[in-house]
This record gives C-alpha cells, structure tokens and sequence, in this order.
C-alpha cells in the first residue's frame, strides 16, 4: 500500500477497493434473495402454515378413502334406481305382455338381480419371492408374478362364450358397456379400485361354462404361468348364486348407438 511523503491516510490500492465493492454487492444480493425467499414464503402460504408437521396423506390412502365414497354413492343410487322403478310400474300402464317384455329386456340388460347355478372363478399373483417352480425355466420377471388385464379379460370373455347370463367381477355386475381395465396391480372397474385375489362369479349352466374355460387358449397361456411361478387360479361351483343387479349410469358419454335406416 502506497503513502505520500506528507504523512496523509494511506491511499486504498485497486486491489482493496475491488474487494470492497464485490463484499458490498454481495451483500446486497443476499440480503435481495432473502427478502425474495420472504415474499415468495407470504405468497405461497397466504395467511395458512405451511410448516405443518402433518405428514402428506398416502396415495393408497386417498385411492381407499375415495373407493369407500363410491360405494356409498353406488348404495344410495341403488335405493333411488328402486324407487324410480317402483314408481315406474305404477304409473306406466302398461300391459301384462308389455310389463313382461320389458322385465325381459331389464334381465337381459343386466340391471336386475339374477339367480341361478354359478361357476367362480379366483385369480391372484404369486408371491413376491417366487421363483421357478419347473424344472429349466428361467426365473420370473415382476411383471411374470401379476395378474394382468388380459388375464381377467379372458376369463370373462370365455364366461360370456359358455353362454353366462350375467357375470360379476368382484362385488359388481358386468353390462354391455363395462369395461375390465387394470392400472398397475390393481383393478378399476366402473369407479370403483379393487386388489387381488380377483373373483369373477358366472350364472350359466355350470357344464358349459367350464368347457368354455378350458377350451380359452388365452387361459391355457395363463394356466403355463400359474405352474411356472405359483399365479393363483381357482375354479368353484355353486348350486345356487345371485348376481346384483347393475346401478350405475347406463348413459353413453363417447359413444352413441347407429340408428338402423
């Protein structure tokens, strides 16, 4: 550091001042980013705590709390769709012939309950933990140990094929428009989310049904699988069985039908 040769305060050399200036600008960033932080803070929280010690909810945990809502909802829909019935037949005037037409037409449509002889079938993933259980096949992939929608789609197509006069997937009657899809390793069905072991109950002649079954080649590709790594697969029969009748909307949203000429 230079001084002049009258004894007057020492002269800052640039070095020294660059320093200066870089501290003072930095400082003045930090003290910026922090009033930043602050306004962005008071922005997000709008007057609520965003500290909250209370963990996020789980998303499995919101998936059951909306599925228990849904039944409910289905539940009260049930009542009402009985009630409009009920009131229906009594002021319809319709005829004998009539009412009982379109009673055929309601068991058809699947909207009515239905009883009869049944076969249920039972499918489910293997253990996390499986491995081969025949002699020179490879161990099996995650995806190898699901069920996946194909799997139940093909169990329910070759229901339909045995000639079911109505079908059940878990605690809920299939109709023209249902549609089996899976997301994952679990099942949605009409709103409603379900988790193996999957059931799929049939009202039909039990014979026919269980030809059916064994006849599926998409079955017999599943079946491969369930001795390879342990997939669930289970056939019962009972003598007597009543499917629900179908509460949901019966209203097309991204489909209208073809009007005959």
């Amino acid at each position: 550091m230079a001084t002049d040769s009258g004894g007057s305060a020492p002269t800052p050399s640039p070095r020294a001042v660059s320093r200066t200036v870089a501290l003072r600008v930095l400082s003045a960033g930090v003290f910026a980013l922090a009033g930043l932080i602050f306004w962005m803070s008071f922005d997000t929280a709008k007057g609520v705590d965003i500290r909250s010690d209370d963990p996020l909810p789980k998303l499995s945990d919101t998936i059951r709390t909306k599925n228990t809502r849904n039944g409910q909802l289905e539940n009260q829909l049930t009542g009402v769709r009985q009630d409009v019935d009920r009131l229906t037949r009594q002021g319809s005037g319709l005829s004998a012939a009539e009412q009982a037409r379109a009673d055929a037409l309601a068991r058809d449509a699947g909207t009515d309950p239905l009883t009869g002889p049944s076969i249920e079938v039972t499918l489910d993933d293997a253990p996390p933990n499986a491995t081969a259980l025949v002699p020179g096949v490879p161990d099996p992939q995650p995806n190898d140990l699901v069920i996946h929608q194909q799997d139940l789609q093909a169990v329910v197509n070759a229901l339909w094929q045995g000639g079911a006069q109505g079908i059940r997937v878990m605690d809920q009657r299939l109709i023209s428009t249902s549609a089996v899809r899976c997301v994952g390793n679990t099942l949605i069905l009409q709103g409603r989310v379900y988790s193996p072991p999957y059931r799929i109950t049939a009202v039909g002649d039990q014979a026919k049904l269980r030809q059916a079954l064994n006849a599926s080649p998409a079955i017999q590709n599943y079946l491969q699988y369930v001795s390879a790594y342990g997939l669930g697969w289970k056939v019962s029969a009972a003598k007597k069985t009543t499917l629900p009748g179908y509460t949901g909307s019966t209203v097309l949203h991204y489909a209208q039908p073809v009007s005959r000429p």
